[in-house]
């Protein structure tokens, strides 16, 4: 396989069992101060998935971020099996660097079974088709500085096409509302236990950012910003390779912590996935 961004990902997704309930994930070899919250959530889920009867999928986690994190040094994470019932399996992990825990998270898993159907409906969008690359978009902008320049140029493993644009740095201020398709910049393997661990790291990527909107900023603003919890549910099955719409909403802000939610559709309507968020939003 080539080496690509998505495949570099996979391997970071890929991670070392050092001993029964432990294993050892790595960070990319970015110039970043502190390891970006998706990845984290993405190696602890699968930690925890790794020590769960595969016919037991993950159906939500709730995570807080409790110190940033390193990327110079490997992160640990250690798994306990809280439970295992007849239906559900339980799991907790602690993220741990130099000593301390960095991250805590709470997933649980079921039994694949069938109900009671129903969901709300997917607002109307225009197809990704239509739309432009947000990368590109933002390498057109004449004021990017050169360091940012050199960062938003960088292989993604992710394509995303906002439908209305977001920008970096201050903006014209407009509702705390988006919608944004994306998909991975490649083909997957049909493991549905890495689609959800990739769409767990993509989900961070830019709900926080909402919350910024109707005040005409956003986290490349002159704005402190941090994520301090995010919440996840799987609802469906999907594929990540797939185009996706991640729909946005941020209802509150207030004691310098902002609210965002998330819902995640297929291109035919089905609500896939749901994701809930606060974080630092504090001015500088």
């Amino acid at each position: 396989m080539s080496d690509t961004a998505l495949t570099r990902l996979l391997a970071l997704l890929d991670l070392e069992k050092i001993e029964e309930n432990i294993f050892r994930g790595v960070s990319p070899p970015e110039r970043v101060q502190r390891v970006f919250g998706g990845q984290v959530l993405a190696q602890a889920l699968v930690a925890a998935t790794r020590t769960v009867d595969s016919r037991r999928p993950c159906h939500s986690f709730h995570a807080y971020f409790l110190r940033p994190g390193d990327p110079k040094v490997p992160i640990l994470y250690e798994v306990d099996r809280s439970r295992d019932g007849g239906s559900f399996t339980s799991r907790r992990v602690v993220a741990i660097q130099h000593g301390e825990q960095i991250f805590t998270l709470a997933a649980s898993f079921q039994t694949i079974e069938s109900g009671f159907e129903h969901q709300s409906q997917m607002p109307v969008a225009p197809d990704p088709e239509g739309l432009e690359d947000d990368q590109q978009v933002l390498l057109r902008n004449p004021e990017l500085k050169p360091e940012m320049r050199e960062w938003v140029a960088r292989e993604r493993p992710f394509e995303t096409r906002s439908v209305l644009g977001r920008g970096l740095g201050d903006r014209p201020a407009r509702p705390p509302v988006d919608h944004i398709w994306l998909k991975t910049r490649g083909r997957l393997q049909d493991d549905a236990d890495i689609h959800r661990a990739l769409l767990a790291f993509v989900s961070d990527m830019s709900l926080l950012d909402t919350a910024l909107l109707p005040h005409g900023k956003s986290i490349f603003s002159n704005v402190q910003v941090a994520s301090l919890d995010h919440a996840m549910w799987f609802h469906r099955p999907f594929r990540a390779d797939e185009w996706l719409l991640y729909v946005q909403d941020s209802p509150s802000a207030s004691g310098a912590r902002g609210f965002n939610r998330g819902a995640i559709y297929t291109r035919d309507g089905t609500l896939v996935a749901s994701v809930a968020q606060e974080g630092l939003i504090r001015p500088r």
